[in-house]
């Protein structure tokens, strides 16, 4: 997979949160997925989505800041505003293996204005 096809499978997955698209989501994940935050310790697929995907989605925009993708690693610092309209920023680093997403994890940041 090349840097530009990446980038739009990151950028997408992203956008796929603030829709609410689980779908489009689940079919890029590895069956052997997991999500690491601070709250979560390599939680697996299903835990995922019932912890981190809630309905309505509690964020209605993410703007990617920055976006670094070498082979199959991609580091993403953004910018989501919740649906009360406050916002805050974190850092994930994201693992690809045979076009798979296969890891996540998140680094919280702070609320921002």
């Amino acid at each position: 997979m090349t840097a530009a096809t990446r980038e739009d499978t990151v950028r997408g997955l992203y956008k796929a949160y603030v829709e609410g698209r689980k779908g489009i989501v689940d079919g890029t994940l590895s069956e052997d997925f997991t999500f690491s935050s601070p709250r979560d310790d390599h939680i697996d697929r299903n835990a995922y989505f019932d912890r981190c995907w809630p309905e309505p989605p509690f964020v209605r925009g993410i703007e990617i800041e920055f976006l670094a993708i070498d082979g199959d690693e991609a580091v993403v610092r953004y910018r989501a505003e919740k649906a009360d309209g406050t916002a805050f920023r974190n850092m994930e680093a994201l693992r690809f293996k045979d076009g798979k997403l296969v890891s996540v994890e998140v680094y919280f940041g702070r609320e921002v204005v």
